[in-house]
């Protein structure tokens, strides 16, 4: 199984961005899948998690009302909308199952800078 995020980026605090992850050779749309972030020095915490058919979402505290989970099951497709983002923000996000049970992709980096 192979997972590949994008859409990261660098923006100005505020501003959004729209992340991807394509995942390859996968039962995808039986699995609860998440979101996950590592800041710089700091260890991975958990962002958002959506059930198989994303009738069900989650959202840390930090991000509610900011971030929104999505997922398009024909196109083995997990998103993840981030708006007003800040400063706080800034790392590099993953997706997995939730626990993680697949290899990690490399990521996509978020930088909310001024």
């Amino acid at each position: 199984v192979q997972l590949v995020e994008s859409g990261g980026g660098s923006v100005l605090p505020g501003g959004s961005l729209r992340l991807s992850c394509a995942v390859s050779e996968f039962t995808f749309d039986r699995y609860f899948m998440s979101w996950y972030r590592q800041a710089p020095g700091k260890g991975g915490e958990l962002v958002a998690t959506t059930t198989s058919d994303c009738s069900g979402t989650w959202y840390r505290d930090s991000v509610k009302g900011r971030f929104t989970i999505s997922r398009d099951n024909a196109k083995y497709t997990l998103f993840l909308e981030l708006n007003s983002l800040n400063f706080d923000d800034t790392a590099v996000y993953y997706c997995n199952t939730p626990p993680p049970t697949l290899s990690w992709g490399q990521g996509t980096q978020v930088t909310v800078s001024s």
